[in-house]
């Protein structure tokens, strides 16, 4: 049995403490990412892991020490490390037979459920930017666009696996003021470029400001690579929703195709 697999009885409150954190439980915790250094990562894959870091923190926590694993070929060492941070996304730079690489992935109870490798083509990095800085623990918009995210089954994961990687907590509220930047992806002819812009709110003359972009870094042109795509029943178990958050159905109502609300009546 895996050492990190074995049931151990906690004898401090504190330890305690840290295993009810761990739990499962209804409402989970803020997905949390891992930054994982590669054997032969370059200065440059190791500076988008720095600028991720910047953008995501304080919900990661970033490997300075460079990893000898290859994901694709030998998933123990993310598992390990997931269960070791508790953390259910990563992020993994390599500079192998294939250069300049990113390997995206989400886990699922501590298993890789998807996976997926990008070539970096072009870069930009915050620091080359003057005056640029990533505001700590601000929640991003994302913004998608071009039809390609849509077309193959690998698009679709990816959208959906930046979605996790980068949207923040959740919340019930939002103030205008808090929006500060944004994130903006695209496809196009087989590319993914990244890009993300600093909000600003400028007087209008009226109520709602005047809204303009100015380029933050980072920057990334991305091609899509390899890919270790979950099989689509485990996908859905994945996405299963506990039956103590399930709405209750109310007898007697239903609704139309525009979402009246109709009740009946027994006399």
């Amino acid at each position: 049995m895996d050492t990190l697999d074995r049931v151990v009885k906690p004898k401090m409150e504190r330890a305690k403490r840290f295993l009810e954190k761990r739990e499962q439980k209804l409402s989970e915790n803020i997905k949390n990412a891992m930054l994982i250094k590669g054997g032969n990562a370059n200065s440059m894959v190791t500076q988008v892991l720095k600028d991720v870091y910047a953008l995501k923190k304080p919900y990661e926590v970033l490997y300075k020490k460079k990893n000898i694993t290859r994901p694709f070929e030998d998933q123990a060492s993310l598992q390990f490390f997931s269960k070791k941070s508790d953390c259910s996304l990563f992020l993994f730079d390599s500079h192998n037979k294939q250069p300049n690489n990113l390997v995206i992935g989400r886990m699922y109870d501590y298993h890789v459920l998807d996976m997926i490798e990008l070539s970096i083509e072009k870069f930009v990095s915050l620091k080359d930017i003057k005056n640029s800085k990533c505001p700590e623990g601000t929640k991003p918009m994302l913004i998608f666009a071009g039809d390609d995210l849509d077309v193959t089954e690998d698009y679709r994961r990816l959208k959906s696996l930046l979605i996790d990687f980068f949207r923040g907590p959740t919340v019930t509220n939002i103030h205008l003021a808090g929006l500060e930047y944004v994130l903006y992806f695209t496809a196009s002819n087989g590319k993914i470029y990244f890009r993300s812009y600093k909000l600003l709110l400028k007087k209008s003359g009226c109520r709602t400001p005047r809204i303009e972009l100015e380029e933050m870094g980072l920057s990334l042109d991305l091609v899509l690579r390899r890919t270790h795509l979950a099989s689509d029943d485990l996908y859905k178990l994945s996405m299963k929703m506990p039956k103590a958050l399930r709405p209750k159905k109310k007898k007697n109502v239903s609704h139309d195709t525009f979402d009246t609300t109709y009740g009946r009546i027994h006399m």
